[in-house]
């Protein structure tokens, strides 16, 4: 397949994909075609070019960003546990307060495939000024309450000394100063992926963590004559990090030479269609995501009660599994956008196809990454601190967290397809039931009661991926998403 740009839509540029060479379906939706039905000019060899062209800049992007933070990790880690248990003990209270904008990023993501899938751009451009209205609101608030609530937060989180108090303490307060750069930026990028544009927030993000690298050196140990700020230095470079990358795409996203464009003149006044189309499907993401940090909360609090050197082994880990993310979540950037455009196509058949070619794929980078972590789990965790104890509990939670990669990965892959559908009620319904009910539910019997100690709080995280992955595989093999109205 050639592809170019479209010289039918002036003004702006896409890439074409196979999805375009298709016709336009019905309201019968075609489900009842069989299994494997592709279209007579569509190949796999197209489908597998449409999912890697939107797939690698995602998967680079994440991918890069993790490293970035394992970076940023194992310079922390040269101070000590104290310091990595500080840093890791903030992490689920600023997840908390950025659900309100990343929920309803989803919606935006979903409604702006849908449009483009349609040919609609002047509503996808609508969806987006609508999005970023949304996010300026809660993130402002969010960033308010955090600031204010910061050592409270790292408290109830089971701060177990005062110095890993102060030190989460000032980290969160730094990272609520620029909480509402991150935020706009990630709605960008959420807009960008539903039309397909995963290149430009690769782009931006990527020249965010090097800035965010960079300032770690000079930051975090005082290096060529900067100031010694230890975990303060961290949050800092994260922020100028994240500012970097709200001003290179907020200057792309106001040129008028793509699909999305942000015009001022066109206004912000609450749009009461658009909004319900995304309150449709981000309030469901919502009480997902709200269930979800809720129950990793509680299961923070049951490792963290095992003391700093377990938590500080726990932190690492979970920092290492993050990039193992990576691979399914930036397949599912393809899921969610592909499956979006076939729907507003009309052409479930088509959307079906991608999803199995994606988890295919993905599935393919999963097992090659569970076996490195299997083999080498032990040194990877050395890079990060050279705690005797942190590196042996650390190597026997990388054998567990090889183990859960292809179910990890499809997962992923699977749920963002459903999520690109408008399906989040039932992945709401599944997180409930595995991430605030199993993972710390088993975790707390595994630890509290059975004393299995760290180790049985990642026996528990195992339990919560198979269960999670099986219930979202059932539900997208059900094929209800096919006729979601939105």
């Amino acid at each position: 397949m050639k592809f170019f740009k479209n010289r039918k839509a002036k003004g702006y540029k896409y890439v074409d994909m196979a999805l375009d060479l298709v016709e336009d379906g019905d309201d019968l939706n075609l489900v009842d075609l069989p299994k494997n039905h592709l279209p007579n000019n569509i190949t796999s060899k197209l489908l597998y070019r449409d999912i890697v062209n939107i797939a690698w800049p995602s998967v680079l992007e994440l991918t890069l960003t993790q490293l970035a933070s394992m970076v940023d990790l194992m310079m922390v880690g040269q101070l000590g546990p104290w310091a990595l248990t500080a840093v890791g003990l903030t992490l689920q209270p600023k997840f908390l307060l950025m659900i309100m904008f990343m929920s309803m990023n989803v919606g935006a993501t979903s409604m702006v495939a849908r449009y483009k899938g349609s040919g609609n751009r002047e509503n996808a451009n609508l969806i987006l000024r609508q999005a970023l209205l949304l996010t300026i609101t809660f993130s402002i608030i969010a960033s308010i309450v955090g600031f204010i609530f910061s050592e409270p937060l790292v408290k109830f989180m089971g701060a177990a000394d005062a110095q890993t108090l102060a030190g989460g303490t000032t980290y969160l307060k730094i990272q609520m100063v620029g909480f509402i750069f991150m935020a706009l930026t990630t709605t960008i990028t959420a807009t960008l992926r539903g039309v397909g544009d995963s290149r430009t927030a690769m782009i931006y993000n990527l020249t965010a963590n090097a800035v965010n690298v960079i300032f770690n050196y000079l930051l975090i140990g005082g290096n060529l004559g900067f100031p010694r700020l230890e975990v303060a230095g961290a949050s800092l470079a994260t922020i100028i990090g994240q500012l970097v990358a709200f001003v290179f795409a907020f200057v792309y996203i106001t040129r008028g030479n793509q699909y999305l464009h942000l015009r001022f003149k066109d206004g912000f006044k609450p749009n009461k269609t658009a909004l319900k189309q995304i309150f449709v499907i981000g309030v469901p993401a919502m009480i997902e995501q709200l269930m979800m940090r809720i129950g990793i909360i509680i299961y923070s609090k049951t490792v963290a009660s095992l003391g700093t050197v377990a938590f500080a082994a726990h932190q690492v880990c979970m920092n290492i599994l993050s990039i193992s993310f990576m691979n399914g979540q930036g397949f599912a950037v393809s899921a969610t956008s592909l499956t979006g455009q076939s729907l507003g196509k009309k052409r479930p058949d088509m959307a079906n196809a991608y999803v199995m070619r994606t988890r295919r794929t993905g599935m393919i980078i999963s097992v090659i990454m569970g076996i490195i972590f299997i083999i080498w789990g032990g040194k990877i965790v050395s890079l990060y601190s050279d705690d005797v104890t942190v590196i042996e509990k650390g190597a026997k939670i990388m054998m567990l967290v090889g183990f859960i990669q292809p179910f990890q990965s499809s997962q992923f892959i699977l749920a963002g397809a459903l999520r690109g559908a408008g399906d989040t009620k039932a992945t709401a319904i599944i997180t409930f039931i595995t991430v605030l009910i199993i993972r710390p539910g088993l975790a707390i019997i595994l630890v509290n009661f059975m004393h299995l100690g760290l180790e049985g709080a990642w026996v528990a995280f195992a339990a919560d991926q198979l269960l999670r992955s099986l219930f979202v595989l059932l539900r997208y093999s059900s094929g209800k998403w096919k006729s979601i109205k939105i």
